[in-house]
């Protein structure tokens, strides 16, 4: 059983940066791939960025391609979501999740889930 916890979320004025962060524990958390997804107020949740078990593979989103950066370092059981540019589209709660399979861009592949960090971004 994997558990993770995002934190890093806020308030931020748009053309800002945050950093995001999920640390990991009770499992093997260079054994997972690990997805970053979003989820605004209405709206399903979405893909965002992912990245293989060792992270050399990266995947992102043709929203964020170019403003967000995925990375891990599985020394510290940490991923994390750097996030510049950010427009007020943007605003959402947004999750981690743990994958035991290579990783995928469809939430129902993903087999941990962290309780999410809140978003704002303001025009």
């Amino acid at each position: 059983q994997v558990q993770l916890v995002e934190s890093g979320g806020g308030l931020v004025q748009a053309g800002g940066s945050l950093r995001l962060s999920c640390a990991a524990s009770g499992g093997t958390f260079s054994s997972y791939a690990m997805g970053w997804f979003r989820q605004a107020p209405g709206k399903e949740r979405e893909f965002v960025a992912r990245l293989s078990w060792r992270g050399g593979s990266k995947y992102y989103a043709d929203s964020v391609k170019g403003r967000f950066s995925i990375s891990r370092d599985n020394a510290k059981n940490t991923v994390y979501l750097q996030m510049n540019s950010l427009k007020p589209e943007d605003t959402a709660a947004y999750y981690c999740a743990a994958d035991a399979g290579g990783g995928s861009y469809y939430a129902y592949d993903y087999d941990y889930w962290g309780q999410g960090t809140q978003v704002t971004v303001s025009s």
